[in-house]
């Protein structure tokens, strides 16, 4: 018998390379820990120092059942494979993955449950002593439990027959499972006695079971949160010590640092005259920033009433230690208001129901399809109930969306809580409608609105309809992969310090931008919006995250979306030491004069708001898109404080305007119960998500064929070198706590779930690849391409075998093309990236629709109506279009022209047409472009006086 070969291994056993990289980011040798306990020693002879290989992050889901699986397979070669025994300990020495495998495992069960520490040191002593099939017994028991859930039930070596024999008993029960985080200094019988209790207090009435993990440190408990996602509830017990002595890697003792030094502004703890009590104070406001969704309990002994009253903001009860029945009960009531899905269940409870329908809507508990003759097939493909379930009542536990005052109020309170808003409203009809309604909400006719120039069209579309006037915003172009970044804080400051200049600054209302963008470029809201409202303090922000949704849950992803960014603005601007920081600055943007200092100070300083300004913040998402929901499931997140005052009634009459009045009952439920996945596993999900955008970004770099034909893009193609902070061009994939620090520093980062291959070396272009390629002949669907760019997005449907099958097609269509490159007639060269022209700029709007000739902003409302008359436009093809504009002419646009995707407009209304823009349409490469017509051309606006000759024409 031979050592397996790691690529082999990785094939066969999901271990290998792969394995071996993630196992260590989570553990390190002894220079990355503080050795002392038991914990640290050795559990096999010759164990090897464990060397950090650098490339993939600590990703626990996948470290776990990698190591196991590996073990699994390796030591089944052992037991079965007739080797004596001699040889076969001279393999198991020679196997150094098996050893690295055993000290990262050592490890990472001390942060789950289930096992424990000393079941993997107990698989290590059968190996030592040549007990293999033992060994191979109780991984093989591991093993089937992971791949059956994530919260395995084994019994323990510690326990007790009596508790093995309820551990067996228990172990088919189809009951959800969750784990709560105990943090304690406890002895190991103290912790055995915890699981006993928790054990002997099951009920079959409950509709949950949880374990408890236990952690002797706030620095464990911190890695407990960050690794393990099944952990749902927190008990904290003062006598917890606070550094670990685990050996944890580089990369994990450092983004435990982050964590603990990072705890929002305002946050800080209460003042308490105990040590004790702050140390507890300041454990609970790092857990809570890294999983607000944590619910946090405090078990204590002597003056728990003064405890209480000083711990209150922070836990929800406070407990003595006797108390745990309470705690029990607490901690099953809790997961069950996450569990509550109120919109759901009344539509299960109607489906159930007898009733009569005299009503719309005759497809209504099947009535117009099960008695049918030729439509039956409608039931067997969607199933019955979802015919059941169709309805148009708004009684009988049901709920109006236009007025909601039962369920549906509840399900959108409930999301208001899961994604950190002070309300939220479920839009039926997409993010496009959701924010047409913000816009004309908070927007009026002739007031500016600061737009992102590539927003998508759905903005350009409100503005039009409220009437609001857009300034445009420029993002900076990527003409290398022809498609924009995102727009530089710089010139939003100086945009509104030009307003300011003029005297218009009151007629600036709102600013909207995406975030993330279609490519992945991400803000940094809390910076953008607190440097805005330095220069206007009553700025309103309209944040359009359709393809964000699922940042909200992730610790790092997390403080980049637009709820937590003004609940972190919110929190920073009421303390003392903001209060503080901003006068001193005031002193250096208004010297003695009074008079503002000049523009380029203001750029150079990062401007701090004033106290009072106000924090108004909006967010729509496409749920659907990136989160467990039915097509067109969108959410309005809302972070106002003046909503009562300024917000509510306009709100409600553009959700009215904009609502049908017979929304879609199947995608109200979808996200109702897509917000309870997302509370419960949503950073578990995302975690995963993540990951395998990373492996799939690794696997194409590192594979010699894959990366002699695609091109991974970074940070450092994707965004310029003035505008990165860190300067890693993949944070992630150096290590959770580099992602951590790009996300707190840099002005913009790349979304790690998208992965942007450039595929010029190809020889096809993006719309070709895209559909010839990989949906026609493989099945593969993305939906965004450029000239010469694919994107890839992971979600939280993801799977890894999905992600294989990628690699597998990238592999054979790299061999498909390099084929074909041999084959090419060398005197036919390959298209040129460099011959494409650069991505056009917003030009300007036609001078009788500027507002003053001098600042950007434009009336797009009176230039589109003018476009809807027939007798205004004309039609003129692209090369005559041409003529016109090389001679001196400034042809204006009638209307929208919108590629798509990605979906925003190269041309609005009342924008002059240059040559910029039409070179950039000559070379489009994109089959769908709304609002041109491949046969006529070009709708544009005649010219005033033949306007007026067609008038007077029609009226003679």
């Amino acid at each position: 018998m031979t050592r397996t070969d790691p690529a082999v291994t990785e094939e066969l056993a999901s271990g290998g390379s792969a394995a071996r990289i993630t196992r260590a980011s989570l553990h390190a040798g002894p220079s990355h820990g503080t050795p002392s306990g038991t914990a640290d020693r050795p559990i096999t002879r010759g164990a090897a120092t464990l060397e950090r290989d650098p490339g993939m992050p600590s990703s626990t889901w996948r470290l776990r059942s990698d190591a196991w699986e590996y073990l699994r397979y390796s030591v089944k070669r052992l037991a079965l494979g007739g080797d004596s025994g001699e040889e076969a300990e001279a393999l198991l020495a020679a196997d150094g993955e098996i050893q690295r495998s055993l000290r990262a495992l050592e490890t990472i069960e001390m942060y789950w449950a289930g096992y424990g520490q000393r079941y993997v040191r107990t698989v290590g002593e059968l190996l030592e002593a040549g007990d293999y099939r033992g060994a191979l017994d109780r991984i093989g028991r591991v093993v089937n439990r992971l791949r059956g859930t994530t919260v395995p039930e084994e019994p323990r070596d510690e326990f007790t027959e009596e508790q093995d024999r309820l551990e067996l008993a228990t172990e088919a029960d189809p009951r959800p499972r969750f784990e709560v985080l105990v943090v304690d200094e406890t002895e190991l019988a103290d912790r055995d006695e915890l699981r006993q209790e928790v054990l002997k207090m099951r009920s079959p009435a409950d509709s949950f079971i949880y374990e408890y993990v236990v952690v002797p440190s706030a620095d464990d408990a911190v890695a407990a949160v960050l690794t393990n996602p099944n952990i749902l509830a927190v008990v904290v017990r003062p006598g917890f010590s606070d550094r670990t002595r685990q050996k944890l890697s580089r990369d994990l003792l450092e983004t435990i640092e982050l964590a603990r030094s990072e705890v929002a502004p305002g946050r800080a703890p209460a003042r308490s005259s105990l040590a004790s009590v702050q140390r507890v104070l300041g454990l609970a406001e790092t857990l809570a920033a890294v999983r607000p969704e944590l619910d946090l309990y405090l078990m204590a002994g002597a003056h728990i009433e003064d405890l209480a009253g000083a711990l209150t903001r922070r836990f929800r009860r406070v407990f003595r230690r006797e108390d745990q029945l309470e705690l029990h009960l607490s901690l099953l009531r809790r997961v069950s208001h996450l569990y509550d899905t109120p919109f759901f269940s009344a539509i299960q409870d109607h489906a159930r129901r007898p009733v009569g329908v005299f009503h719309a809507l005759p497809v209504a508990r099947g009535g117009s399809v099960v008695t049918s003759k030729w439509i039956k097939d409608l039931a067997d493909f969607y199933g019955l109930n979802l015919l059941l379930a169709e309805t148009s009542a708004t009684s009988g536990g049901l709920d109006s969306l236009l007025a909601p005052v039962r369920t549906l109020k509840k399900a959108q309170e409930l999301a208001a809580r899961a994604y950190g808003a002070k309300h939220t409203f479920f839009v039926t009809n997409g993010t496009s409608t959701a924010n047409k309604i913000v816009h004309q909400a908070l927007m009026a006719p002739n007031e500016i609105v600061l737009v992102d120039r590539n927003c998508h069209k759905s903005h350009h579309h409100a503005v039009m309809l409220t009437g609001a006037r857009p300034a445009y915003l420029e993002a900076y172009p990527l003409d290398e992969f022809a498609f924009y970044g995102a727009v530089p804080l710089s010139r939003i400051k100086q945009l509104l310090l030009d307003y300011r200049a003029a005297g218009r600054l009151d007629e600036v209302r709102m600013i909207t931008l995406t975030n993330c963008t279609f490519d992945g470029i991400v803000y940094d809201p809390e910076r953008v919006m607190a440097e805005c409202l330095a220069i206007k303090p009553d700025l309103v922000f309209l944040w359009d995250e359709a393809w964000f949704a699922f940042g909200a849950f992730h610790p790092v992803t997390r403080r980049r979306t637009a709820m937590a960014s003004a609940k972190r603005l919110e929190e920073r601007l009421a303390t003392a030491a903001h209060a503080a920081a901003y006068r001193a600055q005031q002193e250096r943007l208004f010297p003695a004069d009074g008079a503002p200092a000049p523009d380029e100070v203001w750029l150079e300083e990062r401007l701090l708001p004033a106290p009072s300004a106000r924090i108004r913040v909006y967010a729509t998402q496409s749920t659907h898109k990136t989160l467990t929901a039915l097509r067109q499931g969108s959410m309005i997140h809302v972070y106002d404080q003046d909503w009562k005052r300024e917000a509510e009634e306009p709100f409600h009459e553009a959700y009215m305007t904009h609502t049908s009045t017979s929304p879609n009952y199947q995608i109200l439920s979808s996200l109702d119960i897509g917000r309870r996945q997302v509370e419960l596993e949503g950073y578990d999900l995302v975690q995963q998500q993540l990951d395998l955008a990373t492996s799939l970004a690794q696997a194409i770099s590192r594979h010699p064929l894959l990366r002699r034909t695609f091109r991974v893009l970074s940070a450092h193609d994707l965004i310029p070198e003035e505008h990165r902070g860190t300067g890693r061009p993949m944070p992630l994939r150096d290590g959770l706590a580099e992602m951590w620090r790009a996300w707190a520093s840099d002005e913009f980062v790349i979304d790690p779930s998208r992965i942007t291959i450039e595929i010029s070396r190809t020889g096809v272009d993006g719309d070709t690849f895209k559909h010839e390629h990989l949906m026609d002949r493989y099945g593969i669907q993305v939906n965004k391409t450029s000239r010469n760019t694919v994107l890839f997005m992971t979600n939280i449907g993801t799977s890894r075998s999905a992600i294989a099958y990628l690699i597998e097609v990238l592999v054979k269509l790299a061999e498909r093309f390099e084929e074909e490159q041999a084959q090419r007639d060398p005197d036919i060269p390959l298209p040129d990236p460099a011959d494409m022209p650069p991505l056009p700029d917003f030009s300007a709007f036609s001078p009788e629709f500027t507002t003053d000739g001098v600042r950007p902003d434009g009336d797009m409302r009176a230039a589109f109506f003018r476009g809807q008359r027939r007798t205004a436009v004309e039609h003129v093809r692209p090369e005559e279009l041409r003529a016109r504009v090389d001679a001196g002419e400034l042809p204006v646009s009638a209307g929208f022209v919108t590629p798509y995707p990605p979906g925003f407009p190269v041309l609005v209304p009342g924008q002059v047409i240059t040559a910029e823009v039409l070179d950039f349409m000559a070379v489009l490469d994109t089959r769908e472009i709304h609002g041109y017509d491949p046969q006529r051309g070009y709708r544009i606006l005649r010219s005033s006086a033949r306007d007026a000759a067609a008038d007077r024409t029609l009226e003679a």
